[in-house]
């Protein structure tokens, strides 16, 4: 099965998941694949590109009450650094920057930016870079060249509270042909949100709650290295 047929099916899961279950989160099913051992996850492959890039995008996002769409591009420097601009289109337009400097997340003029945007995991996971937690109880397993791991303990349905009180944290990753194709983060035994990439398509969707931001049309470029003005927006 091609890598582009794997991301489908993963998306394919995601929104059946969500149809099922109404307006709820969808339950966290189990990981499916046979455990692998040892349990190794394919991390080298989930880093930033060596060197600098520029990748460009269009952009929408949706939520409760309110949408937008532009272009964006990222700029990503080896190994952990990336600045994120949005320009949106339409009569009111405006424009956004936001940096990731590892695990922080800077984005200057108020909360406007961060607020639409997706926890630094997922941007990282947008990019290709696994930036979790890591966790010594994680589990991996195989389907075929799919790799499917929770990073986190994820408790049996029983060990639940009725009211979904259990919020630990675990991350849900897949990689299709060595490459991060899918983030979700679980908690309360059910999915809270979702980073599927599909890179045969140029196309990555982050979807949580009642709010989603689309990105197209995706493609990358090696750069010469970014003055370092790009990183004091």
């Amino acid at each position: 099965m091609s890598v582009g047929r794997r991301v489908k099916t993963l998306v394919f899961a995601l929104v059946a998941a969500v149809a099922a279950t109404g307006c709820l989160p969808p339950r966290a099913l189990p990981l499916r694949g046979v455990a692998a051992s040892p349990r190794v996850l394919p991390t080298a492959s989930a880093i930033l590109a060596a060197g600098y890039h520029r990748i460009r995008f269009h952009w929408q996002l949706k939520a409760s009450q309110f949408s937008a769409k532009g272009d964006g591009a990222a700029r990503t420097a080896y190994p952990d650094s990336a600045r994120f601009d949005f320009v949106a289109s339409g009569p009111f337009g405006g424009s956004g920057v936001a940096l990731l400097f590892g695990d922080t997340l800077v984005a200057p003029g108020g909360k406007g930016v961060r607020k639409y945007l997706p926890a630094t995991p997922f941007l990282w996971a947008a990019l290709g870079r696994l930036a979790v937690p890591p966790a010594p109880d994680t589990v991996v397993r195989v389907d075929g060249d799919t790799v499917r791991a929770d990073i986190g303990h994820l408790p049996a349905s029983g060990e639940f509270a009725s009211d979904g009180a259990d919020s630990a944290t675990v991350w849900r990753v897949a990689f299709a042909g060595g490459e991060l194709a899918s983030l979700a983060r679980l908690s309360g035994g059910r999915v809270r949100g979702t980073m599927v990439r599909d890179t045969t398509k140029g196309r990555i969707r982050y979807d949580e709650g009642s709010r989603s931001l689309t990105l197209t049309q995706v493609r990358s470029e090696a750069v010469p290295a970014f003055d370092s003005s790009v990183w004091h927006p």
